[in-house]
C-alpha cells in the first residue's frame, strides 16, 4: 500500500466524519483498520500533521479543530471558489449534471430528520457542482478547502430549521445554473454560504 493511498484513506475517514476533531489516531489501530502496514501509515501521519490536519497533544496526534479566526479565514476562501464553480457550472455544466444537481435537491428533503445524513448529502451536492464547472484546477483547489471543513466539529444542519433553508437555497443555485446565469448562480452560492456560517458563529457565541 503506497504512502498516498494511507492518506488518502486517512483523509476520508476524517471527511466522512468517521475521526472527528479531538480524536486521537493510533498508527498500529489505523494500520489495522484499513489493513495496510505501519510504515505508510506512520510516514501518512507525519504529512498530515504538516499539512495541519492533525495536531500533536504531548506523543498523541489527534484530528485538529478550527478555532474562531480558522474558521473565518476557511469560509472566505471556500465562498469565493464555490462562487466561482457556481459561476463556470452555469457556462459549462451539461443538461445531465443539471438534471442530477435537481434530484440531489428533491431527494434530500426525505433527510431533514438526520443531521449527519443530510451532511453527508450537502457534501455531494456541494461536490457535484465542483465536478459541474469542468474546471480540474478549481476542483483540485476546492478538494483541499472540503478536507479543511472536515476539521469542524458540528454541521450547521444540525440548527433547528437549517436544513429545509439550505435544501431551499441549493435548489435557487440549482436554478440559477440551469438558466444559464453565471452571476446569479455565483451570487445563490454566496449567499448560501453566508448564512451557513452566521448560523455557525450564532452556535459559536452560544457556547461561550
Amino acid at each position: 500500500m503506497a504512502q498516498k493511498d494511507a492518506h488518502a484513506l486517512i483523509l476520508d475517514a476524517i471527511d466522512m466524519g468517521a475521526f472527528r476533531p479531538g480524536d486521537r489516531l493510533v498508527e498500529s489501530e489505523l494500520a489495522d483498520r484499513f489493513g495496510v502496514s505501519r510504515t505508510p501509515v506512520r510516514e501518512a501521519l507525519q504529512r498530515l500533521e504538516t499539512q495541519g490536519v492533525l495536531t500533536r497533544d504531548g506523543r498523541s496526534l489527534m484530528v485538529a479543530a478550527l478555532d474562531h479566526d480558522q474558521m473565518a479565514e476557511l469560509y472566505a476562501v471556500r465562498t469565493e471558489l464555490e462562487a466561482l464553480a457556481a459561476r463556470l457550472a452555469a457556462r459549462h455544466a451539461a443538461r445531465e449534471e443539471i438534471s442530477v444537481l435537481r434530484q440531489m435537491v428533491e431527494e434530500d428533503h426525505a433527510l431533514l430528520s438526520d443531521a449527519t445524513a443530510l451532511a453527508r448529502a450537502n457534501r455531494r451536492f456541494h461536490g457535484q457542482i465542483h465536478l459541474a464547472s469542468h474546471n480540474r484546477y478549481l476542483v483540485q483547489q476546492l478538494g483541499m478547502v472540503r478536507r479543511s471543513m472536515a476539521l469542524m466539529a458540528t454541521t450547521s444542519l444540525a440548527v433547528a430549521g437549517r436544513g429545509a433553508a439550505a435544501l431551499e437555497e441549493h435548489r435557487e443555485i440549482v436554478e440559477a445554473i440551469a438558466r444559464r446565469d453565471g452571476e446569479a448562480a455565483a451570487d445563490a452560492l454566496r449567499a448560501h454560504l453566508s448564512l451557513a456560517f452566521e448560523t455557525r458563529l450564532r452556535e459559536e457565541a452560544r457556547s461561550l
